[in-house]
């Protein structure tokens, strides 16, 4: 009966195996596929990821962790008919704030919104690589030479 079992477990663990072969195969094949464009750009993956922890301490208290805003005192940037249509206003309000109203989604915001003088042009490229390539967004990596032509007609008054 011992063998029974046995001879019933290899026949069991033999059909497995090439299902696993396959499934494993599959698997990679799909994550190589997948990975190829954002693994061979690291300085995305840079840009993003320190865009992102630079988002969380400097934008997340108001436009919130999920992007969605705060209801009617700060915009979503999740999904943003703004963000989408004003990408340079983006970057200057990152680095000087707005004040006045603004309209996002057919609504109406006017919350005055302070900006962060001390980022630094690559701050501002990484904060908008995150931004524009999470929730709703996926526009690449923001080059800092886009952040400094945009900065460049928005300065301060």
């Amino acid at each position: 009966m011992a063998s029974k079992n046995n001879g019933r477990r290899l026949q069991a663990t033999s059909y497995k195996l090439p299902v696993l072969a396959m499934q494993l195969v599959a698997c990679a094949l799909w994550f190589g596929a997948c990975g190829q464009s954002t693994s061979k750009d690291t300085k995305f993956q840079q840009y993003y990821v320190q865009g992102e922890q630079l988002y969380i301490k400097n934008c997340s208290n108001c436009h919130q962790k999920n992007g969605n805003g705060l209801g009617r005192v700060y915009p979503p940037l999740n999904t943003s008919d703004y963000m989408d249509q004003h990408r340079n206003e983006v970057i200057c309000l990152i680095k000087y704030g707005k004040e006045g109203e603004i309209i996002v989604n057919g609504k109406k915001y006017n919350m005055p919104m302070k900006g962060i003088a001390s980022l630094t042009e690559l701050e501002i490229a990484e904060i908008a690589t995150y931004i524009y390539n999470t929730w709703s967004h996926q526009y690449g990596r923001v080059e800092i030479s886009e952040v400094q032509k945009a900065l460049a007609k928005c300065q301060p008054k």
